[in-house]
């Protein structure tokens, strides 16, 4: 059951995240989370602003070489990812 609730609640981010504003984290009243330490690369690539392909599977590179994240600021220590785009994500960003 948990499962296809976090399916559906991807499914729904995937389809709502072109509308609103990007930056705030909310689409149309649905707020977009991503644990850093647990999502896959295409969740990554698709709800954090400004990763695409190449930088998830480095996220994933560096979370499976060092272990979970432990602040969103850690996010800085992968190759291509800086604090702008941390800033972006922040109120995405879950642990």
């Amino acid at each position: 059951m948990k499962n296809i609730v976090k399916a559906v609640v991807f499914c729904a981010a995937v389809v709502f995240a072109p509308m609103g504003s990007a930056a705030g984290g909310e689409h149309e009243g649905i707020e977009i989370t991503v644990n850093i330490n647990q999502a896959n690369a295409e969740e990554l690539d698709k709800l954090l602003i400004g990763i695409g392909p190449e930088k998830a599977d480095n996220i994933i590179a560096y979370r499976e070489a060092n272990g979970n994240f432990e602040t969103a600021d850690d996010l800085q220590l992968v190759k291509g990812i800086g604090a702008s785009t941390v800033e972006k994500n922040r109120q995405r960003i879950k642990l």
